[in-house]
């Protein structure tokens, strides 16, 4: 849940002539455990056997506000790295109680295997600070027919602070639900992570602080149960900068006892999201960021010993100004039950293979691979059509300007509309190809230039024969979203 801060932090890394200057990953995603997933032989939980794929829960924001959408958008992923938004990358939920806003959406699957989702209630552009004792509460049997979104009270005590990013555990001990969540109590001077526990999602006992991290303040909480006896709590520590993490035996309030390190690209780091994967015995921690705006670091390792490395971005791609975001496994019938109700996305973004930060997109026509997040967002947004010269092959077609292609002239690759010849046709028409760098991965062969294919130098993007390594690096992307 980050404070009201933004600024613009697109570059557009250019050679000197410009002007304006999919994929099969190792599958290390991760879920978090709860008691409605089966036990082993020593009662510790594992991974629901009929689980296979994950879906992510987020709302959006952009770095100058024009992408911000408050409320509950999904995707899809069959790795938990590479992932597909549904509905277009719109809104599957838009909040209608309350601030009819939404932040840090959280979901999880009750123990009867129905779902519950609860977010913060704040309206795009809404007040950060301002008390609200409420969050939103909805619930389904199948993450698509949902109930009439509701306020849930969790903070009736503490009248004059917020209530920021909830999160959903199952306390064994207790056989009720804990929602923790962020906030300032009555008297305080800096945020703790404060928990209510309800069988319902309708009433709550009161509030009581479940982890004090010190003055400096915490925020966004994630709780994991019985994980071979052991309970996690992973949290944003404004004294450290990063994601800290801490853990009981008990999983009662102020028990828990910080351990590990600190995970942070940077002081903006904030919004942990703990998943354990569905095939080997390693987890992750997603961490959200406010500088830039909507951009995720991952941490691949092991949750007992808090030993973690960092992803490099080539591993991983969240969905476009995915902002705070949930994740959690399920079936392959609840996956193709939400891919047949929402749908997939049509635009498609290609990231570069030897700089996995950035991805093609156009710039006053110009073409090149940009860091992202960037402005206008929807520049690195394109349609994959059918080849204009030849419909085994493909031509890039721009979203946000329609009927202009990628085309090259001179070799260079610009963005041009569409004139209906046939040498526009022509320069506009590639071979995908497995990748020059990693077949995994794709590469385009110009149709009238066989010998060459689209790279980037310099962040350019031109047509070139790729002799070198690096030339075939330059000449390597990954198609996805």
């Amino acid at each position: 849940m980050r404070r009201p801060h933004r600024r613009r932090f697109a570059r557009w890394l250019v050679a000197a002539s410009l002007a304006a200057a999919v994929a099969a990953v190792p599958a290390h995603a991760s879920q978090p455990v709860d008691a409605s997933q089966p036990v082993d032989g020593a009662g510790n939980a594992t991974v629901a056997a009929d689980d296979a794929a994950y879906v992510m829960g987020y709302f959006k924001e952009s770095l100058n506000g024009s992408g911000d959408v408050n409320a509950l958008h999904l995707a899809l992923s069959t790795d938990g790295l590479e992932w597909t938004p549904l509905n277009d990358n719109k809104a599957v939920l838009t909040p209608t109680a309350g601030t009819k806003g939404l932040r840090d959406p959280f979901l999880y699957r009750l123990n009867d295997g129905t779902w519950v989702a609860v977010a913060t209630d704040i309206p795009r552009g809404g007040d950060f600070a301002a008390p609200n004792p409420n969050i939103h509460v909805w619930t389904s049997p199948d993450l698509v027919n949902w109930s009439a979104d509701r306020l849930l009270n969790v903070n009736r005590t503490n009248p004059n602070s917020y209530s920021w990013a909830p999160a959903v555990h199952w306390d064994r001990n207790r056989q009720a639900y804990g929602i923790t969540y962020s906030t300032v109590p009555e008297g305080n001077r800096y945020s703790v992570i404060a928990v209510v526990y309800t069988t319902d999602f309708r009433t709550t006992t009161a509030p009581t602080t479940f982890f004090d991290g010190g003055p400096a303040g915490v925020i966004d909480s994630h709780v994991v149960t019985d994980v071979n006896g052991m309970n996690y709590l992973y949290y944003k520590d404004h004294a450290t900068g990063g994601l800290v993490g801490a853990r009981s035996a008990s999983a009662d309030p102020g028990s828990f006892r910080r351990y590990g390190g600190t995970l942070a690209e940077n002081p903006c780091t904030e919004a942990p999201t703990v998943v354990k994967s569905l095939t080997s015995g390693t987890w992750q921690v997603w961490g959200d960021t406010f500088c830039p705006n909507a951009r995720f670091d991952v941490w691949e390792g092991d949750l007992a010993s808090a030993s973690w490395r960092k992803l490099d971005r080539s591993r991983y791609t969240a969905p476009l100004n995915a902002k705070h975001n949930t994740i959690q496994t399920v079936t392959a019938a609840e996956y193709d039950r939400l891919l047949r109700t929402y749908g997939g996305t049509e635009g498609k973004r290609l990231k570069s293979y030897n700089f996995p930060g950035h991805f093609i997109r156009h710039v006053n026509f110009d073409a090149g691979i940009a860091e992202q997040p960037s402005e206008p967002h929807l520049d690195t947004v394109w349609r994959l059509t059918p080849g204009l010269a030849d419909a085994d092959g493909v031509s890039f077609e721009s979203v946000s300007f329609p009927g202009h292609y990628l085309r090259h002239q001179g070799f260079e690759v610009r963005l041009l509309r569409d004139d209906g010849t046939a040498q526009f046709a022509q320069d506009a028409t590639f071979r995908r190809e497995p990748g020059l760098a990693d077949p995994n991965w794709s590469s385009f062969r110009s149709l009238n230039h066989p010998a060459r294919h689209l790279r980037h130098v310099g962040f350019a993007l031109r047509i070139d024969e790729a002799v070198s390594a690096g030339d075939r690096a330059d000449a390597t992307f990954r198609v996805g979203y």
